[in-house]
C-alpha cells in the first residue's frame, strides 16, 4: 500500500478530511493528519520516512502492547502519547489488511459518540 493509497482508504471510512498542520515546519512531503469531520479529533498521521510510508495510529493501550510485541515494523509512535499511539512501517512485517484494521480500530476510537 502506497501514500495515497493509505489517504484514500481513511478517507473511505466515513466523514473524514485530510489536514497538512506541519507542512510549513517539514521539509518534502508533510505529514498527512487524517481528521474526523465533526470533531476534528486525529485518529492517524500518514508520513515517510526512509522512503518508506509510516502511519501513526490510535490503539487501546493493552493492544498497542501487544502489537508492538509481535510486529518488527510496529513501535510506539514517536511524537505521541507512547501508551496509546503505536507507528505502523508500511511494506514490513504488517500486512495491508492488517493495517487497514488497525486504521479502522484508530478511527472508531475517537468517532463522536453520537
Amino acid at each position: 500500500m502506497n501514500k495515497k493509497e493509505l489517504i484514500d482508504f481513511c478517507l473511505s471510512l466515513g466523514p473524514t478530511f485530510a489536514d497538512t498542520p506541519f507542512a510549513k515546519m517539514e521539509k518534502g512531503q508533510p505529514t498527512v493528519v487524517m481528521r474526523h469531520l465533526k470533531n476534528k479529533k486525529s485518529f492517524a498521521y500518514i508520513s515517510e520516512r526512509e522512503g518508506r510510508v509510516n502511519i501513526a495510529i490510535k490503539q487501546k493501550p493493552e493492544i498497542a502492547i501487544e502489537l508492538r510485541d509481535f510486529f518488527a515494523d510496529i513501535n510506539p509512535a514517536f511524537h505521541m502519547n507512547k501508551t496509546h499511539w503505536n507507528d505502523v512501517l508500511l511494506g514490513g512485517d504488517v500486512a495491508d489488511e492488517q493495517v487497514c484494521k488497525m486504521v479502522e480500530q484508530s478511527y472508531d476510537l475517537i468517532k463522536p459518540k453520537r
